[in-house]
């Protein structure tokens, strides 16, 4: 059986210097990644690839991204390092996102490896390492060498500007509202619910923060906030001085639903956050279609702000970025931000939304066939786009405004791996919206795994797993969540081949077959215990999906806790009851599936771990 292939990608790769003397070489290389080796190849226009070299996973000791100090001759610029016996290759990416996901893919195939101590956090240059002037290239490495976590590259940050004044003074601790990684020099990593102190808002779009360790860097003003803060004007979702009367006005006019807007409220102190939903309004009864909701505040609690008492925040935009995403209590989701026009100086400045031109599709190029099923978020037909068989997801009316589909698209636009259903481009200039999928001939995985019971073969449903293994590993590594991986949301191809497919649409829009708790909806039996208490969503609620997906496949498409009733599945779960084993799932694969399934989300693999056990079992 062949192994799985993880990454793959063009890369320039620097010539190991054999001498002192040896020019430097800087050459562009295709690199593959798969469970078992890293290879890289001469790319030549019109000509087969030719292997050019190869490190076996097993030999490898070290991975880590490299700091340089010096100008980098190559069109990229970001490099990471791989410490093999006694070697080393150093590898140019060129992002920081693209540097980091090669890190992050090949420190999970190694992590178990016997690794090296310490390592040179710069490079070997002119005879010695830069990092810590030593002239033997097998001297002992100067940084402490974790092989699972990611060191990202610090560069020194910009020093704030001492002539700009501090627009704020009464919050030097913030928090993070949502997770942020590096996409260039300066930033800084952080992490959500995470605390950083401040060192400089002068700028309104990016504040320089400094991590528990001491790190410093750049980040987006609106992904942190202070616990105190009182002045969310950088936020486009805030408006200082309006009534409950103008919001429901404004936001009437504005007639989109989830619209919605913060505001003081009447109460001295507090504030209210207002929002137009369809559903509420109602002619007859002259009732408008906005609600206001009092933002609360518990005495003596760290996180004190909530609207749904259950679920509550540390900071008011915390608050606002979770509802931009979960209901929990609230008529809809906060899904566009309105408030009146105000002066460009007072909030960042926010780009348009719009997507890349080559990715709109011209609508008299799209030829509709036949129907091929109801999906999540509207009807799926068959079609034909350049000569070529697509699948064309149209969507629902009112599903989802014009913003969010944009918005997820241009990040589905921008994942692209062998175990994902690819998604060819988008119509916006018709009624209603689609999205143009590559065309999947056997349809889902489900029904492929119910018409064949009885007919599939060990090694196929372990290959099965493993597809689907590689495609979510790579969202992961790309920083996504799925939100609702099931066997009815992968696909097969015409050569059995089974793709990850509906990534991105989850969190917009689910069917009626998913029991709501809080407002949020999510599908009961393949939810971790975290998503129906709090409906907080992770890689390891991901991961948790996963397993119950690996049952799907072991019993050919049995419906998890079959004889149970939703709440009965809850209950089940909550006491720490699992699905029994499947007859057709050996011992190994049970065992990978209670591992995805433990309580506690640290306590469950990565998808680069699973991926790692399950290319071992097929070698068995």
């Amino acid at each position: 059986m062949y192994p799985r292939v993880i990454l793959n990608g063009k890369l320039i790769k620097k010539s190991q210097q054999k001498k002192i003397t040896s020019p430097e070489n800087y050459r562009e290389r295709l690199f593959v990644l798969d469970t078992k080796e890293l290879k890289y190849s001469d790319c030549r226009p019109g000509r087969k690839d030719v292997l050019k070299g190869s490190v076996e996973l097993w030999k490898i000791k070290c991975v880590e991204t490299v700091d340089t100090d010096f100008p980098i001759p190559c069109n990229n610029k970001y490099p990471f390092q791989i410490f093999y016996e006694n070697y080393y290759l150093y590898i140019f990416a060129p992002d920081n996102n693209t540097r980091l996901q090669w890190v992050k893919a090949l420190k999970e195939e190694t992590q178990y490896n016997q690794c090296v101590p310490t390592y040179h956090p710069n490079m070997w240059r002119e005879g010695k390492w830069r990092c810590c002037k030593q002239t033997a290239k097998l001297a002992v490495g100067c940084a402490k060498y974790d092989p699972v976590t990611l060191a990202c590259s610090k560069p020194v940050p910009p020093v704030p500007n001492p002539k700009r004044k501090q627009t704020r003074t009464d919050a030097r601790e913030v928090i993070a509202i949502q997770d942020f990684t590096p996409v260039e020099e300066g930033d800084l990593q952080i992490q959500k619910e995470q605390k950083y102190i401040l060192l400089d808002d002068s700028d309104v779009d990016r504040w320089l923060v400094q991590d528990s360790e001491g790190n410093a860097g750049l980040v987006p003003s609106t992904y942190v906030a202070g616990k105190f803060e009182t002045n969310f004007d950088r936020f486009e979702w805030y408006d200082d001085d309006i009534g409950s009367e103008e919001a429901t006005q404004l936001l009437s006019k504005e007639a989109k639903e989830g619209a919605f807007m913060v505001r003081r409220s009447s109460k001295a102190g507090q504030y209210s956050v207002s929002v137009y939903a369809s559903a509420l309004g109602s002619i007859a009864e002259n009732k408008p279609n906005v609600r206001h909701y009092l933002i609360r505040q518990k005495s003596k609690s760290e996180a004190p702000f909530y609207v749904a008492e259950k679920k509550s925040f540390f900071t008011i935009p915390e608050l606002v970025h979770y509802h931009q995403h979960n209901c929990a209590g609230m008529v809809t989701r906060l899904k566009q931000p309105v408030s009146r026009p105000r002066s460009s100086s007072r909030r960042p400045s926010i780009a348009p939304i719009d997507l890349e031109v080559q990715w709109q599709m011209d609508p008299l190029e799209l030829t509709l066939e036949g129907k091929l099923g109801d999906g999540q978020f509207g009807l799926v037909m068959g079609g034909t786009w350049r000569d070529k068989k697509v699948a064309v997801k149209m969507i629902k009316e009112g599903a989802m405004s014009e913003a969010e589909f944009k918005e997820e698209a241009k990040v589905m636009m921008k994942l692209s791996h062998c175990k994902l259903v690819q998604l060819y481009g988008v119509c916006t200039q018709r009624s209603p919206m689609c999205m143009v999928f590559e065309f999947m001939e056997q349809g889902a995985l489900l029904d492929y795994l119910r018409a064949r019971r009885g007919n599939l073969s060990q090694d196929t449903l372990l290959e099965m797993c493993l597809d689907v293994c590689e495609g979510m590993n790579y969202l992961d590594c790309s920083n996504y969540l799925h939100r609702d991986l099931a066997a009815r949301n992968c696909l097969v191809s015409h050569d059995n081949v089974v793709k990850v497919a509906d990534f991105g649409m989850a969190r917009f829009v689910l069917d009626n077959d998913y029991t709501s708790s809080q407002g949020a909806k999510f599908p009961i039996r393949w939810s971790a215990p975290e998503v129906i208490r709090y409906s907080k969503y992770t890689s390891k609620s991901d991961v948790w999906s996963f397993g119950v997906l690996m049952w799907e496949v072991y019993s050919e498409g049995l419906l998890p806790y079959e004889k149970q009733k939703n709440m009965h599945v809850v209950n089940s779960v909550n006491k720490g009851q699992r699905l029994s084993q499947p007859t057709l799932a050996p011992d190994d694969v049970h065992v990978l599936m209670n591992w995805c399934w433990k309580e506690k989300p640290e306590d469950r693999p990565t998808f680069g771990q699973l991926l790692h056990q399950l290319g071992c079992l097929t070698n068995v």
